[in-house]
């Protein structure tokens, strides 16, 4: 890299540095400058400065001509003569200029930071309330599959001698109570004549499938919880016999219809205050 690139890069950087300082730093060492050379002209000896008629030259008058120089108003009444007094006066007047005009600079930084930050805050709002709006559009689906699984999971769990019309699945349903699973289903609407197990794993795999459209049709990560529990359901049916699901190890079966039936009722549980939110705004 060439010197005047390397130079530009360097200038680029301290540019960016000194922009990235607070106002108030700038702001500060403005005013701090002020006694600092009252101190220097106080300090000078006799004969540096004309003094006008009246005039101190104690600190309190060398803070006035502090004042009135780093500000550049220049009244003329103390009048720098010698020149020591002429260099840090002219010292002075340009540390000021330079300190005053950072802090502008730091300050017009600020301020598109703050309306850099405004309109990202702006545009996450609208997309937060876009994926609402869309996930609010899709919760019906969402819970009646959710509903379906959880029918199954009766279905498959619950002896036909114990079933009722509430479709209440037991999640402390034991090995005996799965005795019926391989008679039809006999929910309502289920006229499919299949087994209770092949029901509810090919339900399961039809959730499986809309849980993932889901996640790519929407930004699930602003609900992270919902998101973890839509991934887990996926890939517990996935981490099931891979051949043929319903023909799996009993304890694989018990395993999965435990694990995936919470899941889904959590889900729902998700969802139904989601839609509560968007109904009371």
């Amino acid at each position: 890299m060439s010197q005047s690139g390397t130079a530009s890069r360097r200038l680029r950087h301290f540019w960016h540095a000194v922009s990235n300082i607070r106002p108030i730093v700038w702001i500060s060492l403005y005013i701090c400058l002020v006694p600092v050379f009252a101190l220097f002209y106080w300090a000078m000896p006799d004969g540096q400065f004309r003094i006008p008629d009246g005039g101190t030259t104690g600190l309190g008058g060398w803070l006035y001509y502090s004042i009135v120089t780093i500000t550049t108003l220049g009244f003329g009444d103390y009048t720098p003569m010698g020149m020591a007094a002429q260099w840090v006066t002219a010292v002075e007047v340009l540390l000021g200029l330079v300190t005053i005009g950072f802090f502008l600079n730091a300050v017009g930084s600020m301020k598109s930071e703050i309306d850099i930050d405004t309109e990202l805050e702006k545009q996450r709002q609208l997309h937060e309330q876009a994926q609402r709006d869309r996930l609010v559009k899709n919760i019906p689906v969402f819970i009646h599959k959710l509903n379906l699984f959880l029918s199954y999971c009766y279905a498959v769990t619950t002896p036909l001698s114990k079933r009722d019309a509430r479709l209440s699945y037991n999640e402390n349903f034991t090995a005996d109570d799965m005795a019926d699973m391989y008679k039809p289903s006999g929910l309502p609407g289920d006229h499919s004549g299949r087994s209770a197990i092949v029901s509810m794993m090919k339900c399961a795999y039809s959730l499986s499938l809309y849980l993932d459209s889901l996640q790519s049709r929407m930004d699930l990560s602003l609900w992270p919880q919902l998101l973890e529990d839509c991934f887990s359901f996926v890939a517990n049916y996935q981490m099931l016999s891979p051949v043929e699901p319903s023909e799996a190890p009993d304890h694989e079966i018990i395993h999965f219809i435990r694990t995936n039936a919470a899941l889904a009722r959590r889900m729902e549980t998700r969802l139904t205050a989601i839609a509560g939110e968007k109904a009371d705004k």
